[in-house]
């Protein structure tokens, strides 16, 4: 087990963060009040919407295994994440290989002092973990053979399985592959919490003037009615977690019945869902993207809506319509800073990101998984 982290030693320079001024000063060098302090304009541009999960994170650091322990990115985010007790990093990679790029960066962190290290190649919870996963695919393919060989190649069915046997706490993966690809280990391996009938994924963007989160960005292809009102009941209990208020829009091509379509029919039928089971939830829909920001749109549109003021969650009516506005907006925000994806459903705090992610969103995931981990 790995021993207490030596976070005074750490060395941070300007990729650490993608845009730290701290450059390669030793941390004793420096005052560390005024380092947190130059952090709130780097790490914390997220600004007060990450405040609040940061400071439950750090109230009882999480055990979150990174699937992707040899990744350059990986391993500054475990730094950091190291040096403000987020969390306890537990990687999933080769030691040699791990240690290599850590002295490539110039950090003073050591596999199996400072972090966890999980081999693949070696680790002494192998046979556990195949016979775990054995276990639980046995009558889906996953004969003895099979097990042992996916233990050895799949670091996210490693790490889920590292979950599951209560080993660790959360999961952050998918920094390498496809979105689906991860996310078929962890509902094999840990599944849905209870009564979650789908998962779904929610992207938090945060721009000039607004946050605004989109949900479903990766999961649900054309998601039904009823799949519709499970992922915003889902969003909407993870953005109270903020310490925000939910304000939701089913969005569509329709404006309150202004154009019948197969897409508005299921939003409509979603509110009406939704409705019955939170009342007391702020939403309206279907209704235009216009419409969702802008309270006097709206009204021209429906003097008697049921939403105030503007959204702040934008529920889509297909993957499709959700990643092209998440990806378009997240472009031409000016600077606007992005979360997530954050999975939505699973039994346990686990986040599949993508090839994309910097080292910002993942330490700003793995602070969200370390908080929600403590809260079950």
């Amino acid at each position: 087990m790995p021993k207490t982290a030596r976070s005074q030693s750490y060395y941070l320079t300007t990729s650490l963060v993608g845009d730290s001024s701290i450059l390669g000063r030793s941390l004793t060098a420096i005052n560390m009040d005024a380092y947190r302090e130059e952090l709130g304009t780097t790490v914390y541009r997220t600004g007060m919407v990450m405040r609040p999960v940061f400071a439950a994170a750090k109230s009882e650091p999480a055990r979150i295994v990174f699937a992707e322990g040899e990744d350059e990115r990986v391993l500054r985010a475990a730094q950091f994440v190291l040096l403000e007790k987020i969390a306890k990093p537990i990687l999933v990679g080769r030691p040699s290989v791990i240690e290599m790029r850590l002295k490539k960066m110039g950090s003073k962190l050591k596999c199996g002092e400072d972090f966890e290290v999980v081999d693949p190649e070696d680790d002494p919870r192998y046979q556990q973990c195949w016979q775990a996963y054995h276990e639980l695919g046995a009558r889906e393919g996953v004969t003895p053979d099979v097990a042992k060989a996916a233990m050895r190649k799949f670091n996210t069915l490693i790490g889920a399985i590292l979950v599951r046997l209560g080993q660790a706490d959360g999961m952050i993966c998918g920094m390498i592959g496809q979105y689906h690809a991860h996310l078929k280990f962890i509902e094999q391996v840990l599944g849905k919490a209870d009564n979650v009938q789908n998962f779904a994924a929610m992207n938090l963007l945060m721009l000039p003037g607004r946050n605004l989160f989109i949900c479903d960005t990766y999961v649900n292809e054309t998601p039904t009615a009823e799949q519709l009102a499970d992922m915003t009941m889902l969003a909407s209990r993870e953005i109270e977690k903020f310490g925000i208020t939910p304000k939701v829009a089913l969005l569509s091509n329709s404006n309150f019945g202004s154009a019948p379509s197969s897409s508005s029919q299921r939003m409509a039928a979603a509110r009406k869902l939704i409705a019955e089971r939170a009342p007391s939830l702020e939403i309206d829909g279907e209704m235009h993207g216009d419409a969702a920001l802008s309270e006097a749109v709206r009204k021209a549109a429906f003097p008697g809506t049921t939403l105030t003021g503007e959204a702040n969650l934008l529920i889509m009516p297909n993957v499709e319509a959700a990643n092209i506005t998440y990806n378009l907006l997240k472009m031409i925000g000016g600077e606007g800073v992005t979360v997530g994806p954050f999975l939505l459903g699973a039994e346990k705090p686990v986040h599949i990101l993508t090839p994309a992610a910097t080292v910002r969103r993942i330490i700003n995931m793995t602070a969200v998984a370390s908080a929600n981990a403590r809260k079950g």
